[in-house]
């Protein structure tokens, strides 16, 4: 596992804003995480939550400020980039081949990480087995690694949500990440299922030295796991730092309860 203090920050969140016509959807962010760290951010249906994952991945333009990754600014990096340079994330809405078999849908995940062109694929040179030898194998590794072994010969779309989940983390994990984003990883789990994944969560963050964010509106997941956590209100950061600090701020209080509590 990294040593979370030695490493310093692997994300800088440099005053992003974005605004949609008149709407401010992102006021000024700023945050860091720190190298080995789980960190939660939180808010409101509309807090900017799933915007500022949009602009971490590259899908939307931040109006201003910046976003450095590895002290290298994502700005710069054309969205086709996003996954090599090592950053992964699963999405609210599940973005899986449907008609793809499991071991297939992760194995697609780890192209980014292969480097023959389109010569060397077409003459299948040597390279191109060792590559393709080496994707499957990472493949069957993360199988085993997340229990779907019973299902890696079936299609996602025949498959439980919960099992499309793991299958979505799969994929996102073949890509060697150095920062993982999880988009509501617990949307739509049972209160198994979501104890489960806590505990999945620090154990891949541990196993593979990586770096999480997580947007979830599971409190009680977020708060149970991260080391640190973000609060966003109305596109603005109103709370950071551990989770006893954060669930005893007073906006967040406002913000989740309406008032004074």
């Amino acid at each position: 596992m990294i040593d979370p203090i030695a490493a310093g920050a692997l994300l800088r969140v440099e005053g992003v804003g974005v605004r949609f016509g008149g709407i401010v959807a992102l006021d000024g962010v700023s945050f860091d995480v720190e190298a080995g760290r789980i960190v939660g951010l939180i808010g409101p249906n509309g807090a900017g939550k799933t915007t500022l994952f949009n602009c971490l991945s590259r899908l939307y333009e931040c109006g201003s400020g910046d976003i450095l990754f590895n002290g290298v600014s994502l700005l710069q990096v054309p969205k086709h980039g996003i996954a090599a340079l090592g950053i992964g994330r699963t999405f609210q809405n599940l973005a899986l081949f449907r008609t793809m078999t499991v071991l297939d849908n992760i194995m697609v995940g780890h192209h980014c990480r292969t480097h023959s062109g389109f010569f060397v694929n077409s003459l299948r040179l040597p390279a191109v087995t060792h590559e393709e030898r080496a994707t499957l194998e990472k493949a069957k590794s993360l199988v085993r690694f997340l229990g779907l072994e019973a299902v890696a010969g079936a299609r996602v779309a025949d498959l439980p949500f919960g099992t499309q989940k793991r299958v979505e983390l799969a994929r996102a994990l073949a890509a060697e990440p150095k920062l993982l984003l999880l988009d509501e990883p617990a949307s739509g789990l049972n209160h198994e299922e979501v104890g489960d994944l806590g505990t999945l969560i620090k154990e891949i963050r541990d196993r593979f030295g990586l770096t999480v964010l997580l947007v979830e509106h599971h409190m009680s997941l977020v708060m149970s796991i991260s080391d640190r956590v973000v609060a966003l209100n109305f596109g603005r950061k109103i709370a950071e730092g551990t989770p006893a600090e954060v669930q005893a701020h007073p906006e967040v209080i406002q913000a989740y309860l309406g008032g004074a509590h």
